[in-house]
This record gives structure tokens, C-alpha cells and sequence, in this order.
């Protein structure tokens, strides 16, 4: 099956191209050469995935997902949540959006957090949604040089490495990108069986 990633951050792709396998053919938008930067101006998650679905779907005329995360930080009232990509300002710079959330937990012991990812899809003209959740705490400082994001200072619960510090083969195996798309890939696996094209 071949399914357009409406995304062109190489991180996820490749995240996202190791976890659906060789079964499933990837495309990002930059290998068809569509360089748009896809606004992500909602106020959910949901909302920003399926608009960019939807957008990849109206330009493409194909079966595509997209996905958008957030960090929600338990005592920052679920900060930076839908805006973590930009939380330090208009640019990507998680240099300085990582530097605003130790910022923003200084002096604080209470660092829970939780990664969520949703994901959005469009096949055969239907929408359908999966997510996926991993619980961790914030760090005081930054720790490994591997990811991407915020992943120098969270650590996942019931580990002693930050996702930068992990594999990508390791982060693959608890993330919250991951879960989200191994979901996918269960459901795309049931779709593809011969006569069951309706799975709700």
C-alpha cells in the first residue's frame, strides 16, 4: 500500500518508515516536491491532524496521514500541548522552546508530563483517528544528542535514558509516536484483508 505522510520533517519520516515496514510504501510531501508549510493553527491536536490530512488528501488526490504531537506538562496546565512546536515564538527553534520549559519548571519538583501523538487519516475518502500516549517526567537539564524535539529532557516512565539518548530502534519500542502508528498499522493490516474494506 502506498500512503502519503503529509509531513516533510525527515525525523518522523524515517521514525515513521521503520515503524509501518516494508508493507507500506511512504511518501512525504518533499519527495513529491510539495514544500507548503501546512499551518497548524487549531486548538487540538485532532484538529491539526486532520487538517493537514486534509490538505495533503485536496492537493495529492490520495490516500494520506498526517500526525501532530504535543508535550503536555502536568503543571503547566497542559503546556505547550498543541503549540510545542513553537512555543518559544513563530520559528521551530526547540533550542529555545526546550530552554522556556526549564524556564517556566525552575524551582518546581513537580515535572510529570506526557507525550501525545494523534494521528489522522484518509483512505478511500473516510477519516479515522489514532492515538497514542507515553507518561514521563522533565528533566533539569538536557541530556543525549539523538531525536528530535524536546526529547533531550523527557524521560520516559520506567526508563534511565531521555529518547535522545535512545536507539531510534529503543524509542521505537515505547514512544508515543510509536504507539500511535503501530495502531495504524494494525488497521491497515485488517483493511488490506480481501473483503473487509469497511472496518470501522
Amino acid at each position: 500500500m502506498k500512503l502519503i505522510f503529509a509531513s516533510n520533517n525527515k525525523h518522523k519520516v524515517e521514525e515513521v518508515s521503520l515503524i509501518l515496514g516494508e508493507s507500506h510504501k511512504i511518501t512525504s510531501l518533499k519527495d513529491l516536491e510539495i514544500n507548503e508549510d501546512i499551518p497548524e493553527d487549531y486548538h487540538t491536536l485532532e484538529e491539526n491532524a486532520l487538517f493537514k490530512a486534509r490538505f495533503a488528501n485536496k492537493i495529492t488526490d490520495m490516500d494520506v496521514f498526517a500526525d501532530d504531537t504535543g508535550l503536555e506538562i502536568e503543571s503547566l496546565n497542559g503546556r505547550p500541548g498543541v503549540h510545542s512546536a513553537r512555543f518559544a515564538g513563530v520559528g521551530r527553534n526547540f533550542d529555545a522552546n526546550i530552554d522556556k520549559v526549564l524556564l517556566l519548571l525552575s524551582g518546581t519538583e513537580k515535572r510529570n508530563a506526557r507525550f501525545r501523538t494523534v494521528i489522522a487519516l484518509i483512505l478511500d475518502n473516510r477519516e479515522y483517528l489514532f492515538e497514542g500516549i507515553v507518561e514521563g517526567t522533565i528533566l533539569h537539564e538536557r541530556r543525549g544528542t539523538r531525536g528530535f524535539g524536546y526529547d533531550p529532557i523527557f524521560l520516559p516512565g520506567g526508563e534511565k535514558l531521555t529518547f535522545a539518548e535512545m536507539t531510534l530502534t529503543d524509542k521505537n519500542r515505547i514512544s508515543h509516536r510509536a504507539l500511535a502508528f503501530e495502531k495504524l498499522k494494525m488497521f491497515l493490516l485488517q483493511y488490506n484483508k480481501p473483503g473487509n474494506k469497511q472496518v470501522k
